[in-house]
């Protein structure tokens, strides 16, 4: 045990020493959520996506009052049915426009509940592939100043561990540059790096940097 300890204490002893060789690490917070958040171009995809949900949702009220419609009419005629005025070729041609009416109403059904699937997945993806794109540009913007500022490490203050608690539990201020990014981001006339690669046909190899999706 003895011998352990010895060894425990020397390893000890050896990090800071390491450490100290290597140079202190520059380490740099970003709130990833608070750049997405305050990105003018988020509010804009918002918006977009709120549009599309609306129309989705006009379009899905339109077919649902249509199969109220076609409902409504089936009741009426199996009311009038059931009325013992009518004629047996009366109601034989009655029934059969019911039955006709049944079997598109069932349709109407299937058409509806496809439509809804659908339109749920389409307004998904397209969700999910505003965000990626903006989390790409929140991205790229720190990775220039990651490159700018040296920086060896960048962590997400609004990161959360598997646990539940911030990744980032005690930063200080003079390390965070969010407002930075969000400056930067909502340059007016800025170029993103979609636009930068069509002109240029570079790409910027950033330092190492630890980031988290808001």
């Amino acid at each position: 045990m003895k011998k352990f300890l010895s060894i425990f204490s020397a390893l000890m002893l050896a990090l800071p020493i390491a450490a100290l060789a290597q140079g202190t690490p520059k380490i740099g917070t970003v709130d990833m959520q608070k750049a997405f958040k305050e990105y003018n171009k988020t509010k804009e995809a918002e918006a977009k996506i709120n549009d599309a949900k609306n129309a989705a949702k006009k379009e899905y009220d339109d077919r649902a009052e249509a199969y109220k419609k076609a409902l409504d009419e089936i009741n009426n005629l199996n009311k009038q049915l059931e009325s013992p005025a009518l004629s047996a070729d009366k109601k034989t041609g009655m029934a059969k426009e019911r039955d006709d009416k049944i079997a598109n109403i069932k349709n109407m059904e299937r058409e509806i509940s496809d439509f809804r699937q659908t339109r749920e997945r389409q307004l998904q993806e397209q969700l999910m592939r505003m965000r990626e794109g903006l989390v790409k540009e929140i991205t790229d913007v720190v990775m220039e100043k990651v490159k700018a500022k040296s920086l060896d490490f960048v962590l997400d203050k609004s990161g959360i561990s598997i646990n539940g608690v911030p990744v980032v539990l005690y930063a200080p201020d003079s390390v965070d540059f969010t407002s930075e990014i969000v400056e930067t981001l909502n340059k007016p006339g800025r170029a993103t790096a979609s636009t930068k690669k069509a002109t240029t046909g570079s790409s910027v190899t950033p330092a190492a940097a630890r980031t988290t999706k808001p």
